[in-house]
């Protein structure tokens, strides 16, 4: 009951704050609705909904969207603030697990430590021998829209059985709830298993 609970108690707050700009006594826009024969509750969300709507529309070009990109990534305070919640709401409005192939181990941060990783995709880095190497999203705990980003040879990834979504609850719950793995599975690049003979 307790997830349950929390997420009323948000939607009735943030509801209340809502309603609350135009119905409530010191609300900021309370002359369009309250002592009006339309002052019932609700009807401010249902304005608010009504204002995001229109205003959406009108600046929600590409020419729209760039400009209020300029403007505000150069004001010093709003230009952090407009970032991190234009990244938030890409990475809401954009499932991560469309952008990951598979879920593998890493030796990460220091040899001896794994870091489970998402793959998405490869790249041939310079200098190399010409081989692709995997490029590995490495998330961090709780949030996965932060983390860190490596670029491992498909040799010393660890395999793993786990689907996006298992290893999506992992991070989200901080290991608490976790996917089955074999008991039989080795958690060693695929080159060492190959190197190790059978006795």
């Amino acid at each position: 009951m307790v997830p349950l609970l929390i997420t009323l108690w948000i939607l009735i707050f943030a509801f209340s704050v809502v309603d609350g700009l135009f119905r409530a006594e010191h609300g900021v826009l309370r002359f369009l609705v309250r002592d009006r024969p339309w002052d019932i509750g609700g009807v401010g969300v249902l304005i608010t909904l009504v204002l995001f709507y229109v205003v959406g529309a009108f600046f929600s070009g590409r020419r729209s969207q760039a400009l209020q990109d300029a403007v505000l990534s150069r004001v010093p305070v709003a230009r952090t603030i407009y970032g991190f919640a234009r990244q938030t709401m890409a990475a809401l409005s954009s499932p991560m697990s469309d952008h990951f192939s598979r879920v593998v181990f890493v030796e990460w941060p220091r040899p001896g430590i794994r870091a489970m990783g998402f793959v998405t995709g490869h790249v041939h880095i310079p200098g190399d021998d010409g081989s692709a190497v995997a490029v590995v999203y490495i998330p961090t705990v709780p949030n996965p829209t932060s983390g860190n980003l490596a670029w491992v040879p498909e040799s010393e990834l660890i395999e793993t059985d786990y689907s996006v979504e298992e290893a999506m609850k992992a991070v989200f719950s901080g290991g608490i709830v976790l996917p089955q793995m074999p008991a039989s599975r080795s958690l060693h690049p695929s080159s060492q298993l190959e190197e190790v003979s059978p006795e």
